[in-house]
């Protein structure tokens, strides 16, 4: 049986914290641990999140992602480390899947499928990373795992909400390069396994709902606060993995980087004076980027403590569906609340009588809420209207979500 530590990095988001590890006590995985890197008001919400006891909490403060990932590394003592983004939501089954290619021994890495902030599109599915930093779509048609090799500038992404690694393996690595303080650490470590070879998994059933809460870089609709990390990260990954002319990619960075900024202009987010200034920023980090130092990485010790599993059994599958009319929300939800504290995984589904597209998202309270309208769109790839008898339109979405939550009844 594969143990595992899942490592939440958590910084400025203590509502987001808890939410996420509400997710993750719901994880039907037989043995797990939870190490929460995370600054102070991140380790007191923790802290009262009910698992007082039952969590690995490791203080850390500075704005660098890498680095706080190597600590959640440090006290990790599972056989694979998982990772999810403070701002994400597992889905129940998601560590079970991510952990179980493992199994076989050459197996070193592995990256699960992302849904986006609606709930049901897909944020990111499988993608290769090359050593220029651009990526490429994979084309993935099965559900079960899929084996790759890396090889000398071409690997396996891994999104870094959504990905685990064997410890070893990522110990004798050095885990994370802390000179990237924020974007690019995960694909510098993905080039890094595929120089050498490595197999990384790609897991299409294992899902994460991410989400885009605000944070010192970004605020919650997505617009940047502030490029320059991107603009040192990409500096430093281009200086790492790439022989070519990196003035020609930084051009194409701020194209891109102007387009994603021209868009959040016409839907009325920023100003236009506000372009210039963010890429100002792009500009200033890649310089910046350009001179950092990038010390050798050296391996990860054993950790100190042993491990410490969430629970001593696995959560159980008990899955309940709630269905109800718009105007019965409020019962539904009270409903929905009262289950989890009995131990259920719950989903609610809440059908209007129109053609409104729905959307998924998980409570703070614990359970999965569904919204939409009776003869809308949940697939993208739906009609835009079409007649549905309730029954059938429950029935349609429970089978849809059935490979996540499986239902206790019809």
């Amino acid at each position: 049986m594969t143990e595992a530590s899942v490592v939440i990095v958590s910084r400025g988001r203590p509502a987001a914290l808890t939410r996420c590890l509400t997710g993750v006590s719901q994880l039907q995985a037989a043995r797990f641990e939870v190490v929460v890197v995370a600054d102070a008001d991140g380790i007191a919400a923790a802290k009262l999140a009910g698992w007082r006891g039952r969590l690995k909490l490791i203080p850390f403060d500075a704005s660098n992602i890498s680095a706080a990932r190597n600590r959640g590394i440090e006290h990790a003592a599972g056989q694979v480390v998982a990772f999810i983004d403070d701002d994400a939501v597992p889905e129940p089954t998601w560590l079970a899947r991510l952990i179980a290619p493992f199994e076989d021994p050459v197996v070193s890495a592995a990256g699960g499928f992302v849904r986006a902030r609606n709930g049901i599109s897909y944020q990111w599915r499988a993608r290769d990373i090359h050593a220029d930093g651009t990526s490429s779509e994979l084309t993935v048609t099965m559900e079960s795992p899929i084996l790759r090799a890396g090889k000398p500038g071409h690997g396996t992404k891994t999104e870094g909400t959504n990905m685990a690694f064997r410890r070893s393996v990522l110990a004798a690595m050095g885990g994370f390069d802390p000179a990237f303080h924020f974007y690019l650490d995960e694909t510098d470590l993905n080039l890094r396994l595929a120089e050498q070879g490595h197999i990384t998994a790609i897991v299409p059933l294992a899902q994460v709902h991410h989400g885009f809460a605000a944070s010192d870089r970004r605020r919650g609709d997505r617009v940047p606060q502030t490029l320059f990390d991107i603009g040192a990260s990409l500096a430093i990954f281009l200086r790492k993995h790439f022989a070519g002319d990196h003035s020609g990619l930084l051009t194409l960075e701020i194209a891109e980087q102007r387009n994603r900024l021209v868009r959040h202009m016409i839907e009325g987010r920023i100003e236009p004076r506000d372009i210039g200034r963010l890429l100002n920023t792009l500009e200033v980090g890649w310089e910046a980027g350009t001179k950092r130092p990038l010390p050798p990485l050296v391996d990860i010790a054993d950790p100190v403590l042993p491990f410490l599993a969430l629970r001593p059994d696995p959560a159980p599958a008990h899955h309940r569906i709630i269905a109800v009319r718009r105007r019965q929300a409020r019962w539904g939800h009270q409903q929905a609340a009262d289950l989890v504290r009995q131990g259920y995984i719950v989903s609610l589904c809440i059908f209007s009588m129109t053609a409104a597209y729905h959307r998924l998202r998980f409570d703070q309270a614990g359970y999965w809420v569904q919204e939409g309208g009776l003869f809308g769109r949940s697939e993208r790839s739906d009609p835009i209207w079409r007649y549905w008898k309730r029954s059938a339109r429950v029935q349609r979405e429970v089978e849809r979500s059935a490979s996540f939550r499986t239902p206790d009844e019809p």
